[in-house]
């Protein structure tokens, strides 16, 4: 009985500690994409802004 108790433990916790790395990546991912996308942003809004002015 106990081997079967522990095996519950190590997979709830593996079932935890999974998704919590796998929230904390997509959390990271998610991140560095919209800061690569604001970036591109201003840069669009520059080159419009320059041939505007031409």
């Amino acid at each position: 009985m106990v081997s079967r108790r522990w095996a519950y433990v190590r997979i709830m916790t593996g079932t935890i500690l999974g998704g919590v790395f796998g929230f904390y990546v997509m959390h990271r991912v998610e991140s560095s994409y919209k800061e690569r996308r604001k970036e591109e942003l201003k840069k669009y809004e520059k080159e419009m802004e320059r041939r505007q002015k031409e």
